[in-house]
């Protein structure tokens, strides 16, 4: 026993250095978007908006009030049963910036979402495009400094995390792992250094683009049937030779992607097959993240109650090295410390919702949101 609990401890400690070695390298690069700049393109915003009553006036409000930009806020009303469309179009009746389109029913095979995304950007007259979900928040500067970060990284698009603001347990147990997963195995520096497919990321609630890029990589189209915009679309610019990068939102938007527990565990299960759970990666993140921040605490407690105290010293080490990025994330994201703190517990969590998402896809139990029944079509090796 002591040999294999020494072992485990070694185990942990490698893995929990990876994560941590990689996350503190990337924090340092991975910036909020600069100051604005001058003469800055106009820009179309571009929302997709299906049952969004609850949403869509704070939304526009927030838009409409940038300031160091002209814009063009269009608005596409995806067959809601509630009060958005009239919303919207009041809106549109009392400023001329906004827009009311009404989607027309996707074409087989297509994602509602991303049919809806498609109008929208063949309805845009500007050279940038941003797209935004309805339950996103911006500050004033929000749309000109990202316009700004897009100018000066001389990439084809940008994509920033807003703050997340988290209500039930489970939000703010899971919800902080975005950050976590995303810095702790994605090098930026390598993904900034190149347009391998393979280092696409972003997040869906906030994209920036040039418009002739978007085009020439097939826009939605080219993500037609997916439920995952936020790795596809970037992959789909990367694929056609264009850069991607990322920046650091925190203060420039926020948003509150679920409301509710039973909200979290089906909103991050519908895309889950796309992204951690796909066939191909499961088995891989499962065990980095299990043996770099679920086995250092199980070893510590096991070598603590045996008394064998040098494997209980590598436990020690790595937990703190585990602990160390969800630390950062609690100053650097405002993220709840006791989320960071039961770090082994929000991924134990994470991985059963990827489990179970991968299971109820071999079954053939499409996913669903918002009503509508979404089939997933899983995600192979990135390219």
């Amino acid at each position: 026993m002591p040999t294999t609990l020494i072992t485990l401890a070694i185990v942990s400690v490698a893995m929990a250095s990876v994560a941590a070695i990689i996350f503190l390298r990337n924090v340092s690069v991975y910036r909020p978007a600069p100051e604005p700049a001058t003469n800055l393109p106009a820009i179309s915003v571009l929302i997709p908006a299906r049952n969004e009553e609850s949403n869509i006036a704070a939304v526009l409000e927030s838009v409409l009030a940038s300031r160091g930009t002209r814009l063009e806020v269009l608005v596409g009303d995806d067959h809601s049963d509630d009060r958005t469309p009239e919303i919207i179009k009041s809106f549109a009746e009392r400023d001329p910036r906004v827009g009311y389109l009404s989607i027309p029913q996707p074409p087989a095979g297509w994602n509602g979402k991303q049919h809806a995304c498609s109008v929208l950007a063949g309805e845009a007259k500007h050279d940038v495009l941003c797209f935004i979900d309805a339950d996103v928040r911006l500050t004033r500067d929000a749309l000109a400094r990202t316009a700004t970060f897009l100018q000066q990284s001389r990439t084809a698009l940008v994509s920033g995390v807003p703050f997340q603001q988290l209500g039930s347990w489970l939000e703010q147990l899971l919800l902080p792992l975005i950050h976590f997963v995303l810095l702790a195995y994605l090098p930026v520096d390598r993904m900034r250094s190149c347009t391998k497919p393979a280092y696409a990321a972003g997040c869906g609630q906030l994209f920036m683009m040039k418009k002739n890029a978007y085009h020439a990589a097939g826009g939605h189209a080219a993500i037609r049937e997916t439920l995952h915009d936020g790795i596809r679309l970037p992959r789909a610019f990367r694929v056609a030779g264009f850069r991607t990068d990322l920046f650091d939102a925190t203060d420039l938007a926020t948003c509150r992607m679920y409301s509710g527990a039973r909200q979290v565990w089906l909103g991050l299960a519908k895309n889950a097959v796309e992204g951690m759970a796909a066939p191909a990666r499961i088995g891989i993140f499962s065990f980095l993240l299990l043996a770099g921040q679920v086995l250092p605490f199980i070893v510590l407690a096991i070598a603590l109650r045996l008394g064998e105290y040098h494997a209980a010293r590598l436990a020690a080490l790595a937990v703190m090295l585990s602990l160390t990025p969800r630390l950062l994330g609690v100053l650097r994201f405002r993220q709840p410390l006791w989320s960071a703190l039961a770090q082994p517990f929000g991924v134990i969590a994470l991985l059963a919702v990827q489990w179970w998402a991968l299971l109820r896809h071999m079954q053939g139990k499409p996913a669903s949101w918002r009503g509508r029944a979404c089939p997933i079509v899983a995600s192979g090796d990135p390219r």
